[in-house]
């Protein structure tokens, strides 16, 4: 008995060892790095320990880190079209909305094509211009049509005005010319003072130059009588200034 009670005392004292941090120290600097195989189980232990962890935190810097930011970038994307999709609904369901407003749209628009002038209407535009001009207190030096220029659904025809009178009758002019049942638009304007001439009133005489366009409408496949249209546009310049004069 005695026996067994000293044998169970010197292997309970043997299992109850610390683990001496200096003397594992002292064994990894006793190692053989030729000769791994005679290392101690711990220190394999211990050395696998840090090669794995070595090797997950480089999997994550170089591979992981790289699959997140390409989940973050299709997470953005993935939002962006269920953004696209959410709209291309609404208008799939708003669908006869949009038709009816397109309509109404292209009316509105034929509306406004028709206020525009046909080629037979441009004499009596240079005549409304004149009187106008008359009306508001001006004298023309001259009035010339330039050279038509063909848009995609319309053609912009140039009107070159020379006129003179005072700062008053400029502004009823520009008034009278924007009041006109015609499309007209004022463009380039130029004004100087007639040296030596004032108006009944007192004011300095003034000469202004100025470009009025306006606009024709051209019919889907329609093909343009240039030579035709400017013969008549001449025609009505060279009576509407011999009138104005």
């Amino acid at each position: 008995m005695k026996l067994k009670g000293i044998s169970l005392e010197k292997a309970g004292g043997k299992n109850s060892k610390k683990f001496d941090l200096q003397e594992f120290i002292n064994t990894l600097n006793t190692l053989d790095p030729e000769n791994i195989g005679s290392w101690p189980q711990a220190v394999k232990v211990l050395i696998y320990i840090i090669v794995f962890v070595v090797v997950l935190i480089l999997g994550y810097v170089f591979d992981i880190s790289g699959l997140r930011e390409t989940l973050a970038r299709g997470e953005e994307e993935q939002g962006q079209l269920l953004q696209d999709f959410e709209e291309k609904v609404f208008k799939a369901n708003n669908l006869d909305v949009y038709k009816k407003q397109l309509k109404d749209m292209e009316d509105s628009f034929g509306s406004l094509l028709r206020q525009l002038p046909q080629d037979t209407e441009v004499p009596g535009l240079l005549e409304d211009i004149t009187h106008t001009g008359l009306g508001s207190g001006l004298e023309f030096d001259g009035i010339d049509l330039g050279t038509e220029a063909s848009k995609e659904f319309y053609a912009e025809l140039p009107i070159n005005i020379k006129v003179h009178g005072d700062y008053h009758a400029f502004g009823a002019f520009i008034s009278g010319v924007s009041a006109l049942p015609r499309i007209v638009t004022l463009h380039d304007y130029k004004i100087s003072t007639l040296q030596n001439r004032l108006a009944d009133s007192g004011a300095p005489v003034l000469a202004m130059e100025i470009t009025a366009k306006t606009y024709r409408y051209k019919e889907a496949g329609a093909e343009d009588d240039s030579s035709g249209a400017k013969s008549k546009k001449d025609a009505g310049a060279k009576g509407t200034a011999k009138g104005g004069a």
